[in-house]
């Protein structure tokens, strides 16, 4: 589901499933495009229904995964990724901690094994949903392509 295009060419789009929902229940989208960038709102390791796995590496897992299905949406992939934020609460009392870092740099090499893109890992107290661990956005320029996708 996309919005009409406006006339500075700024297109909004909502991810299919629980983007459908937070578009209606908190006004906001999931990505938008203006010309080749594409820009997502921060994704979270959830379901359709927003709910979250135990598991801090099942919910990173997934925070990806849902990456993956916005960037699509407004037409673009991780292999036109060019910058992640990612904002974690905090494992380790002077870290983000070994437990997300791990994992995030496994599913960055996962779905850009081509590309290192930049990098802004933030700690936070909480995030957005009760239970959240992490959330992932990413800026992406269409076209400026290497190969990624996930083996």
């Amino acid at each position: 589901m996309n919005e009409v295009k406006d006339r500075a060419g700024v297109e909004f789009f909502v991810t299919p499933g629980y983007g459908e929902m937070l578009r209606a229940e908190r006004h906001y989208s999931q990505a938008v495009r203006i010309g080749d960038r594409v820009e997502i709102s921060g994704q979270g390791g959830w379901d359709d229904a927003l709910n979250f796995p135990e598991s801090l590496t099942a919910e990173i897992e997934r925070a990806f995964e849902n990456v993956s299905r916005t960037l699509e949406s407004a037409g673009a992939s991780w292999a036109d990724v060019v910058h992640v934020n990612s904002y974690h609460v905090a494992t380790e009392t002077d870290s983000i901690g070994a437990a997300h870092n791990d994992v995030m740099i496994e599913q960055l090499r996962r779905w850009m094994p081509e590309r290192a893109p930049i990098w802004t890992e933030t700690g936070v107290t909480a995030l957005g949903a009760p239970g959240m661990r992490v959330e992932i956005r990413v800026t992406a320029i269409v076209g400026a392509r290497g190969t990624a996708s996930p083996e």
